[in-house]
């Protein structure tokens, strides 16, 4: 479900698990978010979910998209998997800088593909 969500072909396994262990977590708050959880998971896979192409399976998804237990896993998904320090190198996110000094003298300039910006001098609007 996960991967359908959230399709990165350059993503192994493990964020995906890690993701996956993060809802099974969230959903574990209360027995009543377990028991919820779990029969909407149940649900889920006796739909066939696991056997459907790409396209069937984000129309089932789209079709469970304003229930409870889609909005826990996406909701936990987005904040889970692209906390993931290794998604970070995949996608090119160095990590936070704040540690590191900031930005600035972390290559803050170091874009060779974008021109130099023209610096005018603002004369004022009456002017």
């Amino acid at each position: 479900m996960i991967r359908v969500m959230f399709p990165h072909k350059r993503f192994g396994d493990g964020p995906y698990q890690r993701t996956a262990d993060a809802v099974l977590a969230a959903a574990g708050k209360t027995p009543a978010d377990r028991v919820a959880f779990s029969a909407a998971l149940h649900d889920l896979q006796a739909s066939g979910f696991t056997e459907l192409d790409d396209k069937a399976a984000l129309a089932k998804l789209k079709s469970i998209e304003d229930t409870a237990f889609f909005k826990l896993v996406k909701g936990t998904t987005v904040t889970t998997l692209y906390d993931d320090p290794e998604v970070w190198g995949l996608l090119g996110y160095e990590g936070p800088s704040f540690d590191k000094g900031g930005y600035v003298k972390r290559g803050f300039n170091d874009l060779t593909w974008l021109p130099e910006p023209r610096i005018e001098e603002y004369a004022g609007a009456g002017q």
